[in-house]
């Protein structure tokens, strides 16, 4: 047995609380994030999305793609998954994603990026340490041509919290 004891590590704190974010602050995503056939195979099967557009590459090239199209689920994963540090990471709970539109298909191998703006913020009502912050992102493909954007709130904590 180890002597590991992980109370001897401190936490350190990542993210943005509720007083760093102001409306119109822009928010250019980390790197970006290739996405392969197999992210795209495991995705689909995962969540038993059978359909054949996203698995079978011949249906898909019969409706003028030129290979499987990346579920679209897993497009909008991925893009929200891109914005997590710079927008969510801290905690608090998310409250719900909307108008949320796909433009255009992806690939596997097309290379996915984000960017956010903040839209809106406002203290909460019921909580008094906390606030909303609502964000709308866009997700581009490695061309810069937008493939889905949507908006996302998320109750993000106060760093000293309302009186």
């Amino acid at each position: 047995m180890s002597d590991f004891d992980p109370g001897a590590f401190a936490l350190a704190r990542r993210g943005h609380l509720y007083e760093d974010f102001e409306v119109g602050q822009r928010f250019e995503h980390h790197w970006g994030r290739t996405v392969t056939a197999g992210d795209n195979s495991l995705f689909t099967t995962a969540t038993c999305h059978w359909s054949p557009m996203y698995l079978n590459a011949e249906f898909a090239r019969g409706h003028n793609h030129p290979d499987v199209v990346v579920n679209p689920m897993l497009v909008l994963c991925t893009v929200v998954g891109l914005s997590v540090e710079d927008l969510s990471e801290a905690g608090g709970p998310f409250l719900g994603l909307e108008q949320c539109r796909f433009h255009r298909s992806v690939y596997p191998g097309d290379t996915l990026t984000a960017s956010s703006e903040v839209v809106a913020k406002r203290p909460s009502q019921s909580r008094p340490r906390m606030g909303t912050v609502t964000w709308r992102t866009e997700g581009r493909n490695q061309h810069g041509d937008v493939v889905v954007d949507y908006t996302r709130t998320n109750l993000v904590a106060m760093r000293a919290g309302r009186t």
